[in-house]
């Protein structure tokens, strides 16, 4: 299967994150507030594009004792993706590694003033190309969260991939 060792990095990234057992009287091992930059994502969203059409659903819930944050995206049309997202303290930067049925992200970076940024490929698996891609998340005063993908063009432009508003799921069904 061509995919096997992403779907054996994600195991690795989940099962074999180190377990580091807290000391008696604190808080779990990723309490830092830098763990808890890209929180504002965590929440089971109904996801827009700018026209307000629907996208999908997508939930991000917290695991492994609030070290890693994991997506689970369902659109409209069937399509499908599984993110991990991780602060690693050693390097200061959240990573996320996101996979989906012919596509490969990996992209890292961190919180800015204008939401969580993070950089680097994204690889169409059945082409074999790779190009360099970007996100930003960006919470919004109303409660909703923009996430924004641009890639690298062969030109060197840079063009929007996806632009998705979060609305959470609740107030979606309440008609907000």
């Amino acid at each position: 299967m061509r995919c096997k060792w992403h779907v054996t990095a994600i195991s690795a990234l989940v099962f074999l994150w180190p377990s580091v057992p807290a000391a008696a009287g604190e808080g779990g091992p990723c309490d830092g507030a830098a763990f808890r930059q890209f929180d504002f994502w965590l929440g089971h969203w109904a996801v827009t594009v700018k026209n307000g059409r629907p996208a999908g659903h997508n939930t991000i819930v917290s695991d492994q004792q609030g070290c890693l944050l994991m997506e689970h995206w369902q659109g409209v049309g069937g399509a499908t993706g599984r993110s991990v997202n991780f602060y690693d303290p050693e390097r200061q930067r959240w990573r996320q590694v996101w996979v989906a049925p012919g596509t490969v992200i990996d992209i890292e970076g961190g919180l800015e003033a204008s939401g969580m940024r993070l950089t680097g490929t994204i690889v169409y698996v059945p082409a074999g190309n790779r190009r360099p891609f970007r996100g930003l998340w960006t919470p919004l005063a109303d409660g909703r969260v923009r996430q924004y993908f641009e890639e690298q063009g062969e030109d060197g432009a840079w063009q929007s991939w996806f632009e998705g508003f979060y609305t959470p799921a609740e107030a979606e069904s309440a008609g907000g």
